[in-house]
């Protein structure tokens, strides 16, 4: 594997991101159109979010917690020029397992497969530095 392959899976957490925060804007929308006080929008105090939007916010606030480390692991590989095949393939795994959370979350939001596929993508994430580290120091 080439290390500037890293670029897609990126781009594709990237993608998974824009698709919720366009859902977001919709649902966010459509809540003022049916009668939410668009006040509450403007500093997100006095009053609270409708649960259609909020569900969806929380999830595009969670796009910028873990998979930030994903992405600077991704940079390490590529600055460092690891080439790594495994590396690649924990990376498209970690996206997967994003996109089931993003889907599970922001869907039915089962508690029980949203749990398990935001933990197996934390464990994937580790796995990638602990790679990355190996490596590193080789």
């Amino acid at each position: 594997m080439r290390y500037q392959a890293l670029v897609y899976p990126m781009f594709a957490m990237v993608l998974l991101t824009f698709s919720v925060v366009v859902r977001l804007f919709r649902a966010r929308t459509a809540a003022v159109a049916n009668g939410a006080d668009h006040k509450y929008f403007r500093t997100y105090q006095n009053g609270s979010e409708p649960e259609s939007s909020a569900q969806l916010a929380r999830n595009f606030s969670n796009q910028f917690e873990a998979p930030v480390l994903f992405y600077v692991a991704c940079l390490a590989v590529m600055a460092l020029q690891v080439q790594s095949t495994l590396v690649l393939g924990l990376a498209w795994s970690y996206v997967f397992l994003r996109a089931v959370h993003c889907y599970v979350h922001t869907g039915r939001n089962r508690l029980r497969p949203r749990i398990y596929s935001y933990f197996a993508s934390w464990l994937v994430l580790l796995a990638l530095w602990i790679v990355l580290a190996i490596m590193a120091s080789q």
